[in-house]
Formats: structure tokens, sequence, C-alpha cells
């Protein structure tokens, strides 16, 4: 796969970026180099090769999956000009 510069100009556009015509062709020549190395790294054969979370083996920190309200409602609530339940009470807005 290559990229054109018309390619270029559209991603530019996309991203917001403004590109100069004497900037397309250096750009186009750097996204096809990584395009080049992602088809490259999709020929590497990774059959039995476990997924890792780091270089060095450990486990992953795991926490208990509990619903609580972080035990602070109070203190969230305490600047609040107005609260019920440990709710915000705001004025109606929509009639």
């Amino acid at each position: 796969m290559s990229v054109d510069a018309a390619t270029v100009r559209r991603i530019a556009h996309l991203a917001r970026i403004a590109v100069t015509d004497d900037e397309v062709p250096h750009l186009q020549g750097e996204l096809n180099a990584m395009l080049a190395f992602v088809e490259q790294l999709s020929e590497v054969d990774v059959d039995g090769v476990e997924p890792m979370t780091s270089v060095t083996p450990m486990q992953m920190k795991k926490r208990a999956d509990v619903v609580n309200d972080g035990e602070i409602a109070d203190q969230v609530t305490a600047n609040a000009p107005a609260t019920e339940d440990h709710f915000y009470v705001v004025p109606k807005v929509v009639e």
C-alpha cells in the first residue's frame, strides 16, 4: 500500500494540519515508510507467543470488583448549597 499526494492532503485536512505543497512529498515519503514498517510487522510469525503486559514477568494487581459509594459522600457534597440524602439538589430548569 502506498499513499499518494491527494491522500496526504486529505489526512492533513482531517487532522486539521496546515500542509504546504512543498511539504507534501516529504510527508508522502514518511507515511509510506510507516506503512512499509507495519507491513513488515505483519510478516512476523507470532504463533504460540503469549501476550505480554510487561517486559519482565509479573502478576497484574487486581482489586475486588465491588460497588460502593467511596465512603466519602459527606465530603463530596459538603460545599453544595443544597443536598438531600447525599444527592445535589438543583433547581428545575425544564417546565
